[in-house]
């Protein structure tokens, strides 16, 4: 079945995509996300579609004590904790779910306004292995607003089950950025994925590609 979202994106080619951010995000600037916990080296913000194994992923990597607060002026939830990565302390953020940088829901517009004006030091772009081509949209988004963006393909156990396999180091390649592939209900590719977050933490001027 085809995604809305991702097909009215890919109808769209990049040299108008500059028009389309001026015409769809003209933001308030909201007051920056408190931080009840301790003092941290980055900030990495969880993004992705409903139904990908986010929120799992984010309780895998965080330490069990979190915060929830809504996001400024609505009742949009979102969930902050920490993780100790490479030596590091990083405040991790499980933004509301989100199928494109133009939104059609509360949760697609807090998600994408927190990550155009909050500090955000890396992007982690979770997607469904499942499907991958369609869910690509948004990580070219995020990539062509200049986030630093690592992609995590979760679910691999049930692509698996489908005859589905992705190549990491191919997909990487061709992206430009860093790639993981895992299955957080299996736990796998947890600690890849703290590794190459590890990378990034330890090396600010990291670059990309793109």
């Amino acid at each position: 079945m085809a995604c809305n979202h991702c097909r009215d994106f890919c109808q769209i080619s990049p040299g108008k995509l500059t028009a389309i951010w001026d015409r769809f995000w003209t933001i308030n600037q909201f007051k920056k996300y408190s931080n009840p916990l301790i003092p941290t080296r980055a900030t990495i913000a969880l993004v992705g579609s409903p139904n990908v194994g986010k929120s799992l992923l984010f309780n895998l990597l965080t330490d069990s004590y979190t915060t929830v607060s809504n996001y400024p002026g609505t009742t949009v939830e979102i969930f902050k904790g920490q993780a100790v990565i490479a030596g590091q302390t990083v405040s991790i953020i499980d933004t509301p779910g989100m199928y494109s940088l133009i939104p059609m829901t509360e949760e697609e517009q807090c998600s994408r306004d927190f990550l155009l004006t909050e500090s955000i030091d890396l992007v982690i772009h979770v997607i469904d292995a499942k499907h991958l081509s369609r869910m690509l949209a948004l990580t070219f988004q995020l990539m062509e607003i200049q986030l630093p963006v690592l992609l995590a393909v979760n679910m691999l156990d049930e692509a698996e089950k489908l005859g589905i396999w992705v190549n990491e180091k191919q997909l990487e390649a061709s992206l430009g950025i860093p790639v993981v592939t895992l299955s957080a209900y299996q736990k796998r590719g947890i600690e890849t994925l703290k590794a190459k977050v590890g990378n990034y933490v330890t090396t600010p001027a990291l670059s990309y590609s793109y």
